[in-house]
């Protein structure tokens, strides 16, 4: 029986991030937590990006994952908005980063795709697909089941081609390089 591989799934938003967090053992998944990370939308978007950045790093120490799977964003009509989200993407992709961990990134199509098997699967369909995947799971927000989506979905695409692509710090030693390498080994 092989050793639980923890993964954190993040739905990056300058208003709400979700994660969510599960266990893989072999084909066996299992819900652990997930949950929000707000900022105040009175402050200036570098104090909301301090408090994401706080609440993330806040999961990321609590859960310690082994691997993190974080959701691409896509253009939109409003290039403001679409930068904005841009900073809080970076700030769920740095905080797991900077504490050594491989980050992987998941286009939502293919999330959908993976967990309602249509990548045009709505809110409702997503959230019942997580609930049948994860009965255990209790989310209040979509941005909570979206982010254990975007976990179920690396969990279903952790491949060593997926590995190759993680984004990892420059100079990653010690016990961090010993998570990557044993990661790489179980993909064979």
């Amino acid at each position: 029986m092989s050793d639980p591989v923890r993964v954190l799934g993040i739905d990056p938003g300058l208003r709400r991030t979700g994660w969510g967090a599960v266990t893989v053992t072999g084909t066996k998944l299992a819900y652990v937590d997930c949950g929000v990370v707000t900022s105040d939308g009175d402050l200036p978007l570098a104090l909301r990006l301090r408090e994401l950045h706080e609440g993330i790093t806040r999961v990321v120490q609590g859960f310690r994952p082994d691997e993190v799977a974080v959701e691409e964003t896509f253009v939109n009509k409003d290039a403001q908005a679409t930068l904005k989200l841009g900073h809080a993407r970076a700030v769920a992709l740095l905080v797991p980063a900077l504490h050594g961990m491989p980050v992987f990134e998941y286009a939502a199509n293919l999330v959908k795709k993976t967990v309602a098997g249509t990548g045009h699967a709505d809110k409702t369909q997503i959230q019942a697909m997580v609930r049948f995947l994860l009965p255990k799971a209790e989310f209040k927000l979509a941005d909570a089941a979206d982010a254990l989506a975007i976990a179920i979905a690396h969990v279903n695409h952790r491949d060593a081609h997926a590995l190759r692509k993680a984004h990892l710090p420059a100079g990653v030693s010690g016990r961090a390089a010993e998570r990557i390498a044993a990661a790489l080994a179980r993909q064979g």
